[in-house]
């Protein structure tokens, strides 16, 4: 996503908390495209950690026109081993901090339109997941983290017009990870009605087309080659 943008003509913020390296030579490669990146780290479990990103990108690039909400917790829990300390930390960067830097490129937005930029608008990309639409009972406190940003998306197309935007694109199964072998992580890649769910530049190319758009606020982009049409007993890292 951050490479699309860039190509696109965007100077891109990536916010990281741990993997600086990785970071900055994803800044590297933005700044190779579109002349100017930058890295900040934030924790997304603590508050004003959160509150301090906005601020420090617009000190940094002078201004800020849009904020991809993708970083998210993903634990696993069920019926079983749900508890308050699972949920919360899903809550926590999976829910409230997209809100909260909605709520602070707003109040950025707000600021210009008062200084004179009428026109000023921003745009908020929310990353959701297609098991929204198509649940079962694996990550139970991530699911209701992703179920309670679509939600806030609703919420904060309404309370923020027409100052800023917000969109949700939801994948399907996209990348592998430690809990899928290659060959497993193929086959469950084709289970669509598609034959193929989302790629990275499938979902790279929805974040760039709701930025782009400015017509598009309060809706969700389903990008998963119809993966949320089907039924799935269990997650897919499960199956």
């Amino acid at each position: 996503m951050a490479l699309a943008l860039a190509r696109a003509g965007w100077q891109v913020a990536v916010h990281y908390r741990d993997s600086r390296d990785q970071a900055m030579q994803t800044v590297a490669s933005c700044a190779e495209l579109s002349g100017d990146s930058a890295a900040f780290d934030a924790d997304f479990f603590d508050e004003e950690s959160v509150r301090s990103l906005v601020p420090r990108v617009v000190e940094r690039f002078g201004r800020i026109d849009a904020v991809v909400n993708n970083a998210s917790l993903f634990e696993h829990d069920d019926a079983q081993s749900f508890s308050y300390v699972a949920l919360e930390a899903h809550l926590r960067s999976n829910t409230g901090a997209p809100i909260l830097l909605s709520q602070a490129l707003h109040a950025h937005v707000q600021e210009r339109v008062v200084a004179g930029e009428e026109s000023a608008q921003g745009a908020v990309v929310n990353v959701l997941d297609q098991k929204l639409w198509n649940q079962n009972p694996d990550f139970l406190s991530y699911t209701l983290s992703k179920a309670a940003l679509e939600a806030a998306n609703t919420m904060l197309a309404l309370a923020l017009a027409p100052s800023v935007r917000v969109v949700g694109v939801a994948p399907g199964l996209t990348l592998t990870s430690h809990m899928l072998s290659q060959e497993k992580f193929e086959a469950l890649h084709a289970m669509s009605p598609l034959g193929r769910s989302s790629s990275s530049e499938d979902i790279a190319a929805a974040v760039c087309f709701a930025l782009e758009n400015r017509s598009m606020t309060g809706t969700t982009m389903l990008v998963d080659g119809g993966q949320h049409l089907q039924r799935f007993e269990r997650d897919f890292s499960m199956m």
